[in-house]
């Protein structure tokens, strides 16, 4: 059964799963604090969205897609299927990021691709659907699923923050390699879309060496830890390990 992430307690209880059934995930957490849920627009603007930032700084990526978004009026398949190229170059796409959404929309306008299925699916597979598409990367694909679709086990092997944040959280010798992460996260499944969502947050806190973020949620989610630590078994601290990069992984088309 294909868990969600819709909510922000639909996180909270996977994250307090997982902490009980892996007790390295509590020191984890004590660092991290509970991480709030990240959710973006499905459907095809979602997976465009994110095309469009591919490779980008991410005030760049929201200047790009806040011009394409704006210029289309409704912004679907079948209007970007029929977009000039030249118009959207000059929007600040450039061509290889043109030719994956005429690609998409084309795919979608054909209903050989159906995104909303890819929430039900299991995520290897939809996973597997996603990169087989032209210009969609692992990492695109992962996004989409757990971002766009909520997916509760989508598992972004290739992003370089959980990479890192798994090897100082874990203690490992080395970053692991994508082809390493699938076994490391096997024992969260069905919840490794949880799991990323903790170690993007465990990065975060440890770059910034601040703890959990100020703002809105920091109440709620201070109160949200609080009570799956105290519910959880003890586990010895990681040592602290050299500095971590500033940048994850992205998809280029």
């Amino acid at each position: 059964m294909t868990v969600h992430l819709e909510t922000q307690s639909d996180l909270e209880d996977a994250i307090t799963i997982l902490v009980k059934q892996d007790p390295r995930l509590k020191q984890v957490l004590q660092v991290a604090g509970m991480p709030a849920l990240r959710r973006r627009e499905p459907g095809f603007a979602g997976l465009a969205a994110i095309v469009c930032g591919q490779q980008l700084s991410v005030a760049s990526a929201r200047a790009i897609w806040g011009r394409v978004s704006a210029a289309f009026n409704p912004f679907d398949h079948d209007v970007l299927k029929r977009a000039r190229a030249d118009r959207l170059g000059r929007l600040g796409l450039s061509a290889a990021k043109i030719k994956t959404l005429k690609a998409l929309a084309r795919e979608l306008a054909a209903e050989r691709l159906n995104l909303d299925v890819l929430a039900e699916e299991d995520a290897d597979a939809a996973h597997n659907t996603l990169t087989a598409l032209h210009g969609i990367g692992p990492w695109t694909a992962d996004i989409y699923l757990l971002f766009c679709l909520g997916h509760g086990d989508a598992w972004p092997a290739g992003d370089l923050a959980v990479q890192e944040a798994m090897r100082i959280g874990l203690g490992l010798k080395a970053r692991p390699t994508v082809k390493q992460m699938a076994p490391l996260a096997e024992p969260w499944r069905p919840l490794r879309g949880a799991a990323a969502h903790l170690w993007w947050a465990y990065y975060h806190a440890v770059k910034k060496r601040d703890g959990v973020d100020a703002g809105a949620t920091a109440t709620a989610t201070a109160t949200a830890t609080n009570k799956v630590l105290n519910s959880a078994p003890v586990v010895k601290p990681t040592p602290a390990r050299r500095k971590i990069p500033t940048k994850a992984t992205r998809d280029e088309t």
